[in-house]
C-alpha cells in the first residue's frame, strides 16, 4: 500500500494546488486516497520527505511549492489564514509583523507574529517561525486585509499597530524600538482612528502611546488622543511598566513617569 498509495498521494496534492488551494486536513488527504489511517501517514511522511509538503500543525498540511523547498515550509502568511479558519480561531497579524504590512520595512521580527483570544504554542515549519500573542477583546480591534499569492491575511490597523505596540513592548523589541517603529508609521496614522483604536485598550497604553508619539516628532498625530487621555486616566503610570518610578521626570499631560530615556532605533 506505501509504493502504489504514492503516485495517487501526489495526484491528490497537484489537484489541489492546481485548483489554487495550498492547504488541507489529514482527514481530507486519507479520505480523498482512500486508504486506512496507517497508510495515510505513510503516503503523508514521504511527501513531507521530498519536500513537498509539511505541517505547521498536528492534522493541518500544506502544499510546498519549489519557489519555497527552501524554506521548508510556505511563508507564514500564506498558511495563517487557512489554519486560522481550521481551528475556527479568529486572529490578526500584529505587533512588528504587521508594522511591515505598513511600511516600517526595517524592522523585519524573527518571528511572525498572530494576536489570538488565548495563549498557544509558537509554531515552527521548517525555518518559518510564528509566534502568538494573546489579546482580550481582539474582536473590536480594527483590521484590514492585504492580498498575498494564496488568498488574504488579516492585519491590524496601522494606528490599532501603534498600540499594540506600545502594550506589548516586551514582545516588540523594548521601548527604543517600538519609538523607532512609530517614526515610521506615523505619517500613515489618522488622528481620529487612533482615538479609536485606543478605546479597544487599557488607557494606559494610550497614555504611553501618546508620549511615544511626541517624542518622536509625532506629536499632531496625538492631539486629539491627549484630549481622550485627559478625559479617561485617573492616575499616573510608568512609561516602562517594569522599571522603578523613583525620583524621575513627568508628564503631566500624558499622566506619566517618565522613567526611561528613549533613543528610537533607527
Amino acid at each position: 500500500m506505501y509504493a502504489t498509495s504514492t503516485p495517487r498521494a501526489r495526484n491528490i496534492i497537484a489537484d489541489l494546488a492546481a485548483r489554487g488551494r495550498y492547504h488541507f486536513s489529514s482527514s481530507e488527504f486519507r479520505s480523498a486516497l482512500g486508504v486506512s489511517k496507517a497508510a495515510a501517514r505513510q503516503s503523508l511522511s514521504r511527501l513531507a520527505a521530498k519536500g513537498e509538503i509539511a505541517s505547521p500543525a498536528r492534522g493541518f498540511y500544506v502544499i510546498v511549492p519549489p519557489e519555497y523547498r527552501r524554506l521548508g515550509c510556505l511563508p507564514a502568511d500564506q498558511f495563517i489564514p487557512a489554519l486560522m479558519e481550521h481551528r475556527k480561531t479568529r486572529y490578526y497579524v500584529g505587533l512588528l509583523s504587521a508594522a511591515q504590512y505598513h511600511g516600517a520595512a526595517h524592522y523585519r521580527p524573527q518571528e511572525f507574529q498572530v494576536v489570538v483570544e488565548r495563549n498557544r504554542p509558537p509554531i515552527v515549519c521548517g525555518t518559518v517561525s510564528v509566534a502568538f500573542v494573546a489579546r482580550r477583546d481582539l474582536a473590536g480591534v480594527p483590521v484590514e486585509s492585504f492580498n498575498n499569492p494564496r488568498g488574504a491575511v488579516v492585519v491590524s490597523t496601522v494606528e490599532a499597530t501603534a498600540v499594540d505596540l506600545v502594550g506589548y513592548m516586551h514582545r516588540a523589541g523594548g521601548v527604543d524600538r517600538v519609538a523607532g517603529v512609530l517614526s515610521e508609521l506615523a505619517d500613515e496614522m489618522d488622528p481620529k482612528r487612533l482615538v479609536v483604536a485606543c478605546e479597544f485598550a487599557s488607557v494606559l497604553w494610550a497614555q504611553r502611546l501618546g508620549y511615544l508619539l511626541e517624542n518622536v516628532g509625532a506629536g499632531e498625530k496625538a492631539a486629539l488622543l491627549k484630549a481622550d487621555v485627559r478625559r479617561r486616566a485617573r492616575n499616573f503610570t510608568k512609561l516602562l511598566p517594569g522599571a522603578s518610578a523613583e525620583n524621575v521626570p513627568r508628564s503631566k499631560e500624558w499622566r506619566l513617569f517618565v522613567n526611561a530615556s528613549i533613543e528610537a532605533d533607527a
